[in-house]
């Protein structure tokens, strides 16, 4: 071996002790909050959370990814990475925070578990329980509402929040659903308040690693999409959608994208919203690791592609995900 060359033993170390001083470090105030559950706890969770597949089909086995990203992981990720994005933007403490689509509770209890006082609404009452269940296993408390938020005066009427904020939801709804909700919610935020979005897969993006786990897919028509995923490696997406009723209708449920086109028609123009932050420049200002990993990546240049088409648009319409945070004038 040539003395100059470092043997991948220790590149592996630099690299690993370069991750650790780069990082970007959880404040202290929010990371001395956040909770877990012991055995006996994650157990009862997890016997819930069986219960309900079993009434709505909706989840995966116990040995699958899928059901432990809903069992904790989930959680954990909000808790470690989307936490500390929403609470730079503005502070979580008292802040009242509406959730639109709270589903089984992975990002109201790290959201409760800051001192926000939130207000979780979907459209599904078994889902709710479940979330209901959850919050009282981490000992936060939380309100519950059933509801659609696509008719938000209906559901919540003469309520004013700091924050709302559509998690891992939008790209779940129909196209009139997603419009009559961004707008809904959007008149109903006061002056200065914050409306997010996070998790929203990008339709704007090559790559749909939400949904079929294809390059383009997100692109494609909805009748054109359904068709092809009968070429598709993602069995479970495949099965639920070609078996459905209505297969376009149910691909639209398994999530297409949402990009800053909705934002035009809905919130206003988007080059002209004042784009408080998004999670991933948030991430990448603050972390010399990721930024270099992105920096050399084949995914910065498509987004620097994406900047020379749209440059009067915050990157964070150009990123993977939506993941933003926009103030009300």
């Amino acid at each position: 071996m040539h003395a100059n060359v470092l043997p991948a033993t220790a590149i592996r170390r630099v690299a690993r002790a370069v991750r650790g001083l780069t990082r970007y470090r959880i404040p202290p105030h929010l990371a001395n909050r956040f909770g877990q559950l012991d055995a006996e706890a994650r157990g009862e969770l997890a016997d819930c959370l069986h219960e309900f597949r079993r009434e709505t089909r909706s989840l995966p086995p116990v040995d699958d990814e899928d059901f432990q990203n809903h069992l904790h992981r989930r959680l954990d990720e909000t808790q470690q990475r989307v936490i500390p994005w929403l609470d730079a933007a503005r502070g979580l403490k008292d802040a009242a925070v509406l959730e639109i689509g709270c589903g089984t509770g992975s990002a109201t209890v790290p959201l409760a578990e800051q001192g926000a006082r939130v207000t979780a609404v979907d459209v599904d009452e078994r889902a709710i329980e479940v979330a209901r269940r959850r919050c009282r296993l981490y000992g936060v408390d939380a309100r519950f509402v059933v509801g659609n938020a696509t008719d938000l005066e209906a559901v919540l009427p003469s309520e004013s929040f700091d924050y709302i904020i559509f998690f891992a939801s939008l790209e779940h709804m129909t196209h009139p659903e997603r419009m009559a909700a961004m707008r809904s919610t959007w008149q109903s935020l006061p002056s200065g308040g914050l409306w997010s979005v996070v998790e929203a897969p990008n339709r704007l993006w090559y790559y749909d690693h939400h949904t079929a786990l294809e390059n383009f897919f997100m692109w494609l028509s909805d009748e054109l999409a359904v068709d092809y995923l009968t070429l598709c490696a993602r069995q479970d997406v495949r099965s639920e959608v070609l078996q459905a009723a209505d297969p376009v209708l149910a691909l639209r449920r398994a999530g297409r994208g949402v990009s800053f086109h909705e934002f035009d028609l809905t919130l206003g123009p988007a080059d002209r919203l004042d784009v408080v932050s998004s999670l991933t420049s948030f991430y990448r200002s603050r972390d010399l690791f990721l930024w270099l990993l992105w920096r050399f990546s084949g995914d910065a240049r498509y987004e620097r592609l994406l900047g020379k088409l749209c440059p009067r648009l915050h990157p964070g319409f150009l990123q993977p995900t939506l993941d933003l945070i926009v103030r009300k004038p």
